[in-house]
């Protein structure tokens, strides 16, 4: 069986483009929304870098090494190994893109060969048939009117399909010019995202290099490390008792107010009013979503038990989270709420304890205090300036979150930083 040649009208060329464009530009659409936001996510990450360094600055101004500066350092490390996956992806997309785009210019400059040499032909018969009286020879030799008629609408519409040809030609020829344009500027953000990659883990294995360089001064003085770690630990004991017995004397005072009120409800010990209980369920369901309780910083020492970064067979425990922030930053309260301490403790400076119906957000290490035992916060509100060592030029925040007696792992509250 032989092939056949299949006529397509411009109704079914109509048709088959408006169905190739639902298939077409979803993808497109995806592509264009992914790389905004791999540019996006790469501008954040840049402005982390930037702010990492700013604290990394302060810390170096002490002329000698610390944890601090190192937990900085790896910090900068982890954000700029993101920065180079994302630069990586952005890459892909691009040449995706590039390929795409070479495949289009093939296509066209065949399409544009085809359309010229189709137009030759038409040129061709044409002057061999552009005699006037040949034309006219032509359509009176016709059997009857009919056919005379038909062989007059050839010709006229002869001449509007040239025309029609030349048009296509002229907009195929513009299209590939536009496509070869486009392929040069693809390549040359190629080639930027190639420079840029290259650039970004050179300055990797710089900060690679800091980072060894500042574990191994820090070696040296295990001695003072310990006797620091000593210091913190004793500090961290105190302000876990306080806490506990903060709790327990709010669970008391809760009892006190449930025998005098009806319609209380008792969860995790605490007698909660109504509007307690209502309290607590909107905190328990903004898990994963609660604001950081600082507008900017780093975390410098995440919740729970960790192997110490220099001292081998050392084990410290945190039960909260430690952020590294700029001088003059501000704690602010993570859910509406109720002050229910202000506090000192040693080496914590000043703490404030927000009571959120069972739960209870702790914040330490706090200069200034902005608010008072009793008074009602909001998201967001500011209740204290953080405090700045200035023997280490260290701005640290202390936050802990607790569920009645219950210690909780705040990252798994707080919403994720991107």
């Amino acid at each position: 069986m032989g092939f056949r040649q299949v006529y397509i009208s411009g109704h079914q060329k109509l048709r088959l483009l408006v169905i190739l464009g639902i298939f077409l530009i979803p993808a497109l659409s995806s592509a264009q929304d992914r790389k905004i936001s791999l540019r996006q996510e790469k501008k954040q990450i840049e402005a982390d870098i930037a702010y990492t360094n700013q604290l990394l600055s302060k810390t170096r101004q002490n002329q000698r090494s610390s944890m601090d500066g190192l937990v900085i350092l790896q910090q900068k490390i982890r954000q700029r190994e993101r920065l180079i996956n994302t630069i990586e992806a952005e890459l892909i997309l691009l040449d995706n893109k590039i390929e795409e785009t070479g495949d289009s210019i093939f296509d066209l400059s065949v399409e544009l060969k085809k359309l010229k040499e189709e137009y030759a032909l038409m040129i061709y018969y044409a002057n061999r048939n552009s005699s006037s009286y040949d034309r006219l020879v032509f359509i009176f030799s016709a059997n009857d009117f009919n056919q005379a008629y038909r062989r007059l609408k050839y010709f006229q519409q002869y001449g509007v399909y040239r025309r029609t040809q030349a048009g296509l030609i002229t907009s195929t020829r513009d299209k590939l010019s536009i496509k070869e344009l486009n392929l040069e500027q693809q390549k040359s953000e190629q080639q930027n995202l190639l420079t840029q990659e290259k650039n970004e883990k050179q300055q990797l294995e710089v900060e690679r290099g800091d980072v060894d360089r500042t574990i191994q001064d820090l070696g040296h003085r295990e001695k003072e490390l310990k006797s620091a770690l000593r210091a913190k630990q004793k500090a961290v004991a105190e302000l876990e008792k306080a806490i506990k017995e903060i709790i327990a004397e709010e669970i008391r005072l809760a009892e006190e107010r449930a025998r005098a009120a009806a319609g209380t409800t008792t969860i995790s010990g605490f007698a909660l009013t109504p509007e307690e209980k209502q309290l607590s369920d909107n905190f328990s369901s903004n898990k994963g979503n609660l604001p950081w309780p600082t507008e900017r910083g780093i975390v410098s020492s995440t919740f729970g038990e960790h192997q110490h970064p220099v001292l081998p067979r050392v084990k410290i425990k945190n039960n909260g989270v430690d952020i590294l922030t700029g001088e003059g930053e501000y704690a602010r309260a993570v859910f509406n709420g109720e002050v229910t301490r202000v506090i000192s403790v040693p080496n914590f400076n000043n703490v404030v304890i927000v009571r959120h119906g069972e739960f209870l957000t702790v914040y330490s290490n706090l200069d200034e205090v902005l608010v008072s035992k009793g008074q009602k916060v909001t998201t967001k509100q500011n209740i204290g300036r953080i405090y700045t060592d200035r023997n280490e030029n260290k701005t640290e925040l202390h936050f802990e979150l607790w569920k009645a007696k219950d210690l909780m792992n705040p990252s798994y509250w707080l919403a994720k930083k991107r």
